[in-house]
């Protein structure tokens, strides 16, 4: 890479100063204004140029890191609250006011159910100006509120005016328009479940703007997790209502007041537990741990052994309860997808077969599933304890996604100029991907991926992202030319550096995917190739095959040319003609090698012929029985598709190119 002139240096580390300062964007955006005024040459104006729309690129990343850092910092803040505090009012009120904080909303309130009146009421708003909106209440199944305590499920709506999902009344149209509220969004406070059933709603909590917005699946999931804390401050209070109630109404003798003392005591004991217990998870997860430290903390507070599961059921962590791994093979019957699915619908533990399942939840999307190996049951302190552990593991998950897709992004960029400009600076793409810990020069497999025609295209790279960062596979990935190119390596562990590993990349990459995406994904593979030039050959190559596949019908399958039959051939950058040949004619030309027969040229003169056994038994000097008996073993040999239009077409091919290369070694 050329180094750039002295001119441009001060420009550079004034970049440098600005992003170390956390300056305003615009400030960033002066630095190439003040370089073009000071006359710097054009060579290095292009090169302030690009560093200056880089260093933007980190302060957005840097600022979006710094967003999710505080969200969870709020969550975890609102968590220790739960733990700290036996006041239902200050925790609720907390937890809307950092709702709204975090949203960035106008307003947040919650409403609870009034048994009682058969309505709901606001219990706690926040940033709320209008009497009428705070006295509201809200008939059961009226509202967004409605539709979410029917529904059990998140629901947003950008203009509440206009949407006709849910059912309007005047007075709760009255409150709205008297508060002046457009967008708003309401996920359930959700306890409880029921056999194969979904929880019981125990209330809403809302966000809302006073201008149309649309909420994002991110800001969905935030308030979802306020919500499960809202709604674990609501029961507390409850059990402790129930616990005094219940003392009043016991006699006061000797021997009853001292079990209610030994009830109080335990429950107290239980609830310090848990409080600690959560403290150790959630310190886990301010300490950058990982999914395996989580599965041990949780195994040996529970005393059993306990498997961290992808959503597919592939094994992430499983530990006993002394910190030893074991192989979840050696005690599941196979992954419960069906009770995970009942957990994650419930959203609660559910018991079956020896082992407990809690899905792994943000907001509806699942995560992981945690299977705790255990017959017995789990008191209510154990089993919130092991909620709450699916809680922490989920923002764990969280975080590793948020940190893989900033650094994906920015070595997807390395991808996007390999493909796109390779030949203007090839040794500096190589020395850029070094700095970045991604060496062009070693071996990688090129894969090029697409959904379907009327996919969900915008599913497929947040799903390569989860493939490349979730599992055994690593590598890089990004958008080009309306598809999704992945780049691994191809000289790990269990790597093989031949063409037959290109085929397995590419089928095992178009089944996980399409789990990922849910929805089918065709993977076309190249490689292994090393260096910039090659690398830009095999995506060459990949997409002409999976420009083949998709001609050919082979959606959500993966392949790479040299399983293409002829079409590999016409394709592929190496052009296996002898490979093509022996894969096609391979068992005719042994059986004539082998036997002396004249299998092959019987088979050329019949295709010669037009189909015509007459005309080919002219050509061979043989009687047209002897023609219809050596057809009867090629077919034995080949198959009885043999004479199918496209597999004869295979064979016509590799019978031109056998004479093409008998005659060459000749």
């Amino acid at each position: 890479m050329t180094e750039p002139s002295a001119s441009a240096a001060p420009h550079l580390r004034r970049l440098l100063d600005l992003l170390a300062d956390d300056a305003p964007a615009e400030a960033l955006g002066a630095v190439s204004s003040q370089a073009r005024a000071d006359g710097v040459p054009p060579g290095d104006l292009a090169e302030v140029e690009r560093a200056t729309a880089t260093a933007l690129r980190i302060r957005g990343a840097l600022r979006q890191h710094r967003r999710r850092e505080l969200q969870l910092t709020a969550l975890f803040d609102t968590a220790g609250d739960l733990a700290a505090s036996r006041d239902l009012d200050a925790v609720l009120k907390a937890i809307v006011r950092r709702a709204r904080m975090l949203l960035g909303t106008d307003t947040a309130y919650l409403t609870l159910p009034d048994e009682e009146a058969g309505d709901t009421y606001m219990r706690v708003t926040d940033g709320s100006v209008s009497m009428v909106f705070q006295r509201l209440r809200l008939e059961l199944g009226h509202g967004l509120g409605g539709l979410v305590a029917q529904t059990a499920r998140p629901y947003a709506t950008p203009d509440y005016r206009t949407d006709d999902r849910f059912h309007h009344t005047p007075n709760i149209n009255a409150g709205v328009l008297d508060e002046g509220l457009v967008a708003i969004l309401g996920v359930p406070l959700l306890l409880g479940s029921s056999r194969g059933g979904t929880g019981k709603v125990i209330g809403v909590l809302f966000a809302a703007d006073r201008a149309a917005r649309v909420f994002s699946p991110d800001e969905v999931a935030l308030l979802c997790s306020l919500a499960a804390h809202a709604a674990i401050a609501i029961d507390t209070a409850r059990a402790l209502a129930d616990t005094r109630s219940a003392l009043d109404e016991l006699a006061v003798t000797n021997a009853e007041l001292a079990e209610a003392n030994a009830a109080v005591r335990e429950h107290s004991a239980a609830m310090r537990r848990a409080e600690e217990s959560h403290d150790r998870l959630t310190d886990l997860v301010l300490r950058g741990r990982d999914v395996k430290d989580v599965a041990a903390a949780v195994a040996g507070l529970l005393d059993s052994p306990l498997a961290i599961h992808d959503p597919a059921g592939r094994p992430l962590a499983a530990v006993r309860p002394d910190g030893t791994d074991f192989t979840p093979d050696a005690m599941d019957a196979g992954w419960p997808a069906e009770t995970a699915e009942e957990s994650r619908t419930g959203a609660r533990a559910v018991h079956r077969d020896g082992r407990w399942i809690c899905a792994v939840l943000a907001g509806q999307e699942l995560l992981a599933g945690l299977v705790l190996h255990r017959d017995g049951r789990l008191d209510d302190s154990d089993r919130r304890l092991y909620e709450r552990a699916a809680v922490v593991t989920g923002l764990l998950l969280l975080l590793r996604r948020t940190v893989a897709e900033t650094e994906n992004r920015v070595r997807g960029e390395l991808i996007t100029d390999l493909l796109t400009g390779a030949d203007r600076d090839p040794d500096g793409l190589a020395e850029r991907g070094r700095r970045l810990g991604v060496d062009l020069d070693r071996p990688h497999l090129l894969l090029v991926a697409e959904v379907a025609e009327g996919g969900a295209r915008e599913r497929l790279a947040p799903a390569a992202v989860r493939y490349l960062f979730g599992g055994d596979v690593r590598g890089v990935s990004a958008e080009h030319a309306g598809s999704v190119v992945l780049l691994t390596a191809a000289d790990g562990p269990g790597a093989t550096a031949d063409a037959t590993a290109a085929g397995d990349a590419a089928r095992a990459a178009a089944e996980r995917l399409g789990q990922l995406a849910q929805t089918p994904v065709t993977v076309a593979a190249a490689g292994p190739a090393g260096g910039v030039r090659e690398l830009v050959r095999a995506h060459q190559e990949a997409a002409r095959c999976l420009n083949a596949m998709r001609v050919l019908g082979r959606t959500g399958e993966g392949a790479c040319v040299e399983e293409l039959g002829f079409l590999g051939v016409v394709l592929g950058n190496a052009q296996d003609v002898d490979g093509f040949v022996s894969a096609t004619l391979g068992p005719l030309l042994e059986y004539d090698e082998r036997r002396g027969t004249q299998l092959v040229r019987t088979l050329g003169a019949y295709f010669g012929s037009g189909g015509s056994l007459v005309r080919a038994k002219d050509e061979l000097h043989v009687h047209v029985n002897t023609v219809v008996q050596r057809l009867d073993r090629v077919q034995a040999l080949l198959g009885a598709d043999w004479n199918e239009p496209g597999r004869a077409l295979e064979l016509q091919l590799a019978l031109q190119l056998h004479l093409l290369t008998s005659g060459r070694k000749r």
